[in-house]
């Protein structure tokens, strides 16, 4: 039975930054603290503000804020903003309230350290059947795009232009059948600023075979990859309302370390996932 450690301290602006390195939009543009990016609409995450720096003067912010209207109507994209729950957003969150933002998404990030249990999925051997790569096959990527993604195969080529923005290792597993069965990537962002933490991305299982174990060898297994390459931690994102995935992460070591949500102006489409 794994037991439970606090999660590891890592201050939320840094865990934010890797988030942001761990999924990187192609086109973005950063001014006065606030980091606009865009992806085509392809998922929510690369298609959202990031306030890197959420506090400041109301009048500033309602002119950051008219300036990132005119940035994302240039691309015909809604307006949404990724706002962590911290005292930072306070300011911010209380003008968009005053905008009309919806709330949408929320989402748990969840953290360990890569001590957090010494009889852990990564010191034991390597699940047997797990297929590892540094690149997404036609195969993970069809398979996870049938899980998380929304739109067709113009999207799903974007999607496939966003992973390869950050170092990766990806996994998949096949049932007995042969037929991929389920899929995760770890990113592991490059530089100091990584701070030698690796982010589970992508973790779908086809809805068929659930609840068969898949998930969790696919979770073994990268990390099994982070402890060979010497990483201290992990982070993964999971919805508010996935009780199942949290109970798996929780057994595995993770615990909360912070929450996200999403807020946007004008809901026209729905976007990707976490």
């Amino acid at each position: 039975m794994t037991v439970s450690r606090p999660a590891p301290a890592l201050a939320l602006p840094r865990l934010e930054a890797l988030m942001d390195a761990a999924w990187p939009a192609p086109d973005r543009e950063e001014s006065d603290g606030w980091v606009l990016r865009a992806a085509s609409g392809v998922t929510q995450r690369a298609n959202s503000v990031w306030p890197r720096e959420p506090e400041g003067a109301a009048r500033q912010q309602h002119e950051a804020l008219r300036a990132a209207r005119l940035w994302y109507r240039g691309r015909r994209l809604p307006l949404i903003f990724q706002i962590f729950d911290d005292p930072r957003s306070a300011g911010l969150n209380a003008i968009l309230d005053g905008e009309g933002f919806t709330r949408q998404s929320e989402t748990l990030v969840m953290c360990r350290d890569a001590g957090a249990d010494r009889t852990g999925p990564e010191r034991a051997a390597p699940p047997p059947g797990v297929e590892i790569s540094t690149d997404p096959s036609d195969e993970w990527l069809e398979l996870w795009w049938s899980v998380d993604g929304r739109g067709g195969p113009g999207e799903r080529e974007t999607a496939r232009s966003i992973l390869p923005g950050c170092p990766s290792i990806y996994a998949l597993v096949r049932s007995d059948n042969g037929v991929p069965a389920a899929v995760g990537r770890l990113a592991v962002p490059a530089g100091a600023a990584a701070s030698g933490r690796g982010g589970l991305y992508c973790m779908a299982t086809r809805p068929d075979a659930r609840r068969r174990g898949y998930a969790l060898r696919i979770m073994q297994a990268l990390l099994h990859e982070g402890a060979a390459r010497r990483l201290a931690g992990y982070w993964l994102l999971v919805t508010a309302a996935n009780s199942g995935a949290q109970q798996l992460y929780a057994k595995a070591g993770f615990q909360e370390a912070g929450r996200y949500l999403y807020r946007q102006e004008r809901p026209k489409r729905h976007l990707t996932g976490c």
